[in-house]
C-alpha cells in the first residue's frame, strides 16, 4: 500500500490555493471539476516528494461553513529551516500559531500555522 492524498474541505478555493501554493510552496497538480454535483477537486503537493503523497481541497459549490471536530489534528510537513520558513510563511500572510522552537520535553523543533479554513499544519524541522 501506499499512501496516497489526506483530503479536507475549504470553503474559499482561491484563498485555499493561494495558501497551499503561495505561502507553502505546493504546486497545484490535479483540477477536476464536477458541475453535475457541484464540487471541485484541487490536488496540492509537492512536485519533488518521491512519495507522491498529496492534499486534496474539496469544495462544494453550496457550502460556505463547515464545523472543525475535535478529532482532526493536523497535516505534518518536514522543513529544512523551520525558522526561515515561518518567517517566510509571515511575510507572506500566513498566520503562524506557534512559533518555532523546540517540542516540549523534546529536540525536535516544531512551528504551527493555520490555514485560511483553520486546518492546523505542523512545520517540522528536517536535517538539511
Amino acid at each position: 500500500m501506499k499512501f496516497l492524498h489526506t483530503m479536507i474541505r475549504v470553503t474559499d478555493l482561491d484563498t485555499s490555493i493561494a495558501f497551499y501554493t503561495d505561502v507553502l510552496g505546493m504546486s497545484l497538480l490535479e483540477r477536476v471539476e464536477n458541475p453535475e454535483y457541484r464540487y471541485t477537486l484541487v490536488f496540492v503537493g509537492y512536485e519533488n516528494d518521491p512519495s507522491g503523497t498529496t492534499i486534496e481541497l474539496t469544495y462544494n459549490w453550496d457550502t460556505d461553513q463547515y464545523d472543525m471536530g475535535t478529532a482532526f489534528g493536523h497535516i505534518a510537513l518536514g522543513v529544512d529551516d523551520i525558522y526561515a520558513a515561518c518567517d517566510k510563511i509571515k511575510t507572506l500572510g500566513g498566520n503562524v500559531t506557534r512559533e518555532p522552537g523546540p517540542v516540549k520535553g523534546g529536540t525536535t523543533h516544531i512551528a504551527f500555522v493555520k490555514d485560511p479554513d483553520g486546518y492546523q499544519i505542523e512545520l517540522i524541522q528536517t536535517d538539511a
